[in-house]
């Protein structure tokens, strides 16, 4: 298996590792450790280069399977036993992890005022969407619950990262609420994360240590999917 290293160090931009597995029809290395998260959650895959001596060779797609991180590279592909040194792209990760925090927090404020929990979502750098079910929905909300947001995301929160046993977990009411029973039941660790006072969930993705880095937040959207379900979009505010 792949040594993550993204799931206890998010600020981790490279890593030296080594070629432990090669796919030549598909163009992809298996690493015995790695930096680039490989998606999920709603988080894209990161992207970024593999050298190899000299050579620069792009990462264009990263994925996980039972054997671990497999990374898809252009330009060639390193043998079994090759040493390699692995460079995020550090702009567009660290984007992704201001988003991927701001949506956490966007689940906490609006469990605060609703109680509904978040249903799905999805981002890319410098935007999301969340999906609720809020039956009783109100336009003259969106506005107060842009406000809420940027209040809680400006209290510098800070934002921890633990692993507790899946028996744990499945207990855990504000956990199972997030959908934690959605976890493949094969998972036997759960990873959860918590902002401090806000939201707590089980989440694989990356984020940054505090809400301090988020800045502001706008909502942009408020989408009807269906009856009583709401999908908000939500961008970070960098003018």
């Amino acid at each position: 298996m792949t040594n993550r290293i993204f799931s206890t160090d998010s600020y981790a931009r490279s890593m030296d590792a080594v070629v432990v597995g090669v796919e030549p029809e598909d163009g992809r290395v298996l690493l015995d450790q790695t930096v680039f998260y490989p998606g999920g959650g709603g988080q894209p895959h990161d992207i970024g280069s593999l050298w190899v001596g000299d050579d620069e060779l792009a990462v264009v797609k990263v994925a996980p399977d039972s054997d671990g991180v497999w990374h898809w590279l252009d330009g060639g592909l390193p043998s079994v036993g090759t040493a390699v040194r692995g460079e995020l792209d550090w702009e567009r990760r660290y984007r992704l992890m201001r988003t991927h925090t701001s949506m956490h927090a966007l689940c906490g404020v609006v469990w605060e005022r609703f109680k509904s929990p978040v249903t799905g979502g999805n981002m890319e750098p410098g935007k999301g969407r969340l999906d609720f079910e809020l039956p009783d929905w109100d336009p003259e909300e969106r506005q107060p619950l842009e406000d809420a947001l940027n209040a809680a995301i400006g209290r510098r929160l800070p934002i921890d990262v633990s692993f507790m046993p899946r028996s744990e977990a499945d207990k855990d009411p504000s956990l199972i609420r997030t959908k934690v029973n959605l976890i493949p039941s094969s998972v036997e660790e759960i990873r959860v994360i918590d902002i401090v006072g806000l939201d707590r969930q089980a989440d694989g993705g990356t984020h940054v240590a505090s809400t301090s880095e988020v800045g502001g937040i706008k909502i942009t959207k408020i989408e009807s999917k269906g009856k009583g379900f709401r999908r908000i979009r939500l961008s970070l505010d960098e003018e």
